[in-house]
């Protein structure tokens, strides 16, 4: 039986360490909320929730423009394993 109360007592603190631990946090979610106010955020009177937004657009690239990249990307890659060529024959 002795183990049975301890689990109630431990029960409850917990309850009240939780109780207490949601009153600290909305404590702290309306000061966020007026310190936002007072900067002029957006959202403020929302609470911080950020208005939904229209997906962006995928953007397209000519093929020039790809191409142009491409190269660019090789060109990068060649001189990365020529540097990593050079350092595996100094090593």
């Amino acid at each position: 039986m002795p183990r049975s109360t301890k689990s109630l007592r431990d029960v409850s603190f917990l309850a009240a360490a939780l109780e207490g631990l949601e009153l600290q946090k909305r404590r702290i979610e309306e000061q966020i909320g007026q310190v936002k106010a007072l900067l002029g955020g957006k959202g403020a009177a929302a609470g911080g929730a950020r208005p939904a937004r229209k997906p962006a657009r995928k953007r397209v690239l000519s093929p020039e423009a790809r191409k142009r990249i491409a190269s660019a990307q090789k060109k990068r890659w060649a001189e990365y394993r020529r540097k990593q060529a050079a350092q595996a024959k100094e090593s």
